[in-house]
């Protein structure tokens, strides 16, 4: 066993220090590996970053187009000082990816956020064996358990089509990159058009741009007829809802997409008519298949419920252990809930996982 871990969590990030290189750091560093381009994961200040072509496109619209960044293709192998790194889809958004590091036969992977659901813009995630997971656990609670997205986008259809048919705009909230999305191409645009706020109009342009197909949209400008809202779908992020901006769609009704919907303290605390239930993390299931498919013999929950995800793990057998980290939650609204939940009502024989050692990760 080697002295020090081949990555640990220090002030500025999860870093490698054999390499010298940080994963998704919080502060300024020399070198980064970026995840996805969410404004948690993905910050300003540092002096080289990796990350895919998307994520790239996607960082330099958001912070900067000084940003020194190399983009390398999923799987693409990087040798930093004997470590090799490469990345591998995590299906969270366009772009993002986990990131796998070996070094002398030892592999770990820091997932960033990811999903298991396919999303129809996002490569699927792909399980990558290791020896040591980092994993998020955002929805890191046996609660969080998704429905296919078909019945989800069934259930907004619904609210907007009835909404067009009595003149009533249907106002969903959904993150700018990434759920935006996701809902515009799930949906049945044959029920109205859609329209989205500047913040996700921006975001859709870049991605048309790295060459995601989207379904026609258009950006709401102070020069859009009010009549045009009457059987619009209008998505906007979060911050928008009761502002001026949306007075002029009135009448309308408002939404939110989002992972935190399963619960409905959060849906009444959001002050919204609807809220449906579709996340861009893996929920509960998905992250005991995750932890079972890399074959781990140690796993390292971060930001989400990570001492309860860690704590269940660790009754099933494995070595877990949960760390601090400075990520966010980019699933609409904060993680925190007054509901106090146990992992003494799961049982471990109904989600089984495998105890194995791994035989060596390959890519």
């Amino acid at each position: 066993m080697r002295s020090t871990p081949l990555l640990s969590f220090t002030p500025r990030g999860i870093h490698c220090s054999i390499a010298d290189v940080y994963i998704d750091p919080w502060r300024g560093v020399d070198r980064a590996i970026i995840t996805h381009a969410h404004s948690d994961h993905a910050r300003g200040g540092s002096g080289h970053y990796l990350a895919t072509s998307v994520t790239k496109a996607l960082m330099h619209a958001r912070i900067g187009a000084e940003l020194n960044i190399e983009a390398i293709e999923y799987g693409e192998p990087v040798n930093i000082n004997g470590v090799r790194f490469s990345l591998h889809p995590a299906g969270h958004i366009p772009g993002s990816a986990q990131v796998r590091v070996e070094h002398q036969g030892e592999v770990w992977v820091a997932t960033g956020d990811y999903k298991r659901q396919l999303d129809g813009i996002s490569p699927a995630f792909e399980p990558v064996r290791c020896h040591t997971l980092i994993t998020e656990c955002t929805f890191g609670l046996p609660i969080y358990r998704w429905k296919e997205p078909e019945l989800i986008f069934n259930e907004i259809n619904e609210w907007w089509r009835g909404n067009a048919a009595n003149g009533v705009c249907s106002v969903i909230s959904a993150y700018s990159l990434g759920k935006a999305q996701r809902v515009m191409t799930g949906v049945d645009r044959s029920i109205g058009p859609i329209l989205v706020h500047g913040a996700v109009a921006n975001m859709n342009t870049v991605l048309q741009q790295c060459g995601l197909e989207l379904p026609a949209w258009e950006h709401i400008t102070k020069d859009t007829p009010k009549e045009r809202f009457r059987n619009a779908l209008v998505i906007t992020p979060g911050s928008a809802l009761d502002t001026t901006w949306t007075n002029r769609m009135k009448p309308f009704s408002t939404a939110m997409a989002s992972g935190w919907m399963q619960l409905r303290g959060w849906r009444r605390r959001s002050n919204i008519d609807k809220g449906f239930v579709l996340s861009d993390h893996a929920d509960w299931d998905g992250l005991l298949r995750t932890v079972q498919e890399s074959g781990a013999e140690r796993v390292i929950a971060t930001h989400g419920y990570t001492d309860l995800f860690s704590q269940y793990l660790r009754s099933v057998g494995l070595d877990a252990a949960a760390e601090t980290t400075e990520f966010g939650t980019d699933d609409g609204v904060d993680q925190r809930t007054d509901m106090v939940y146990s992992t003494s009502s799961v049982d471990p024989a109904s989600t089984p996982l495998s105890m194995g050692r791994p035989e060596t990760p390959t890519a």
